[in-house]
């Protein structure tokens, strides 16, 4: 009855992902102009449940982890969101540990534009047990990727709602970052032997906390490796994505899960985060908590790339392209 119980409640928890607000985020009128917005609630109810105690800081081959990935599975389902594969999980091992990522697909309204692919992701696992501090022992991973992963999650419940996306999405959400980038350097080898038609891809890590207020929103790895930041900001109609010089200086861009994908598929691929190294104390820290994630910030940046992504997926030509080195 318990396990009943629990997945009811992930139901409950994946099923109401936006308001229905105005384009100026105001509430509608009768209907007239509405468009739905990502909720602050919809990210912190995920939030606390991937943060839970009960998860344990979900480290691969975990019970904590297969209860996130139940929970993912859960919400891509219930927001309409397909399998890309046989089922959502692209299993593979680590030594004697079962993996898996989580894999859906909307597809696009195009009938040409939608064998290209967008890919959105961010990692799911994290390290699990950490120091101890003041007794607390579990590493429960918010910003790191909790907040990222929600991100993939939220966008892929909007486009699977308003279908105004041409070329086709991966929702991608990934194991073992923390072991190496296992998990997208799988997924990604598996996709390129596939033959996949990818166009890009952006990879959302740690933007659960918001920069200074003199800087840009948030910061893109590799900046100088093409043109996507650019052209996600003229979409946007403001600078959201800005350069950090720190990213090149800690090597970044091949420190997180764009970096197989870029390797494999010769394709823009970079992560967007808000975390700068200066607005955050609690990396890899049992303080990286859902009551340390600033949910107005979020909800402001994933709403604000909403009309940047649906720019970059619904141009006539691959706007976006690498740069030469």
């Amino acid at each position: 009855m318990k396990k009943i119980l629990s997945l009811v409640s992930i139901a409950l928890l994946c099923s109401c992902a936006f308001n229905v607000n105005a384009p100026d985020g105001t509430p509608g009128k009768d209907g007239e102009n509405a468009k739905p917005i990502i909720s602050q609630e919809a990210i912190k109810a995920s939030m606390e449940y991937l943060t839970s105690d009960e998860l344990g800081g979900r480290e691969t081959g975990s019970e904590g982890l297969e209860k996130a990935a139940v929970f993912i599975e859960e919400y891509l389902k219930s927001n309409g969101i397909k399998p890309y594969f046989k089922t959502y999980r692209d299993s593979f091992k680590l030594k004697d540990i079962d993996a898996y990522n989580i894999v859906g697909v909307v597809e696009g309204n195009d009938p040409k534009l939608k064998n290209e692919y967008v890919i959105l992701g961010g990692h799911y696992d994290h390290i699990g047990i950490g120091k101890v501090v003041e007794g607390d022992s579990i590493a429960n991973g918010a910003n790191d990727d909790a907040s990222g992963t929600i991100a993939a999650m939220e966008f892929g419940a909007y486009f699977a709602k308003t279908k105004t996306n041409k070329r086709s999405i991966l929702i991608t959400l990934y194991d073992a970052e923390e072991k190496g980038l296992k998990g997208s350097a799988h997924l990604a080898a598996r996709l390129k032997n596939e033959g996949i038609n990818a166009y890009s891809m952006i990879n959302f890590e740690m933007i659960g906390v918001p920069r200074a207020s003199t800087e840009a929103m948030a910061y893109m790895s590799g900046y100088e490796r093409s043109n996507f930041a650019e052209t996600l900001n003229r979409y946007a109609g403001e600078e959201v994505v800005g350069f950090f010089p720190g990213a090149k200086k800690m090597n970044l861009f091949m420190r997180s899960d764009n970096f197989p994908f870029f390797k494999e598929l010769n394709m823009p691929a970079h992560a967007i985060s808000t975390f700068d190294f200066t607005n955050f104390d609690y990396y890899h820290h049992v303080y990286d908590e859902a009551d340390k994630m600033d949910y107005v910030h979020m909800a402001n940046f994933m709403n604000k790339m909403i009309p940047a992504l649906e720019g970059m997926m619904n141009a006539p030509t691959k706007e976006v392209v690498l740069n030469d080195e």
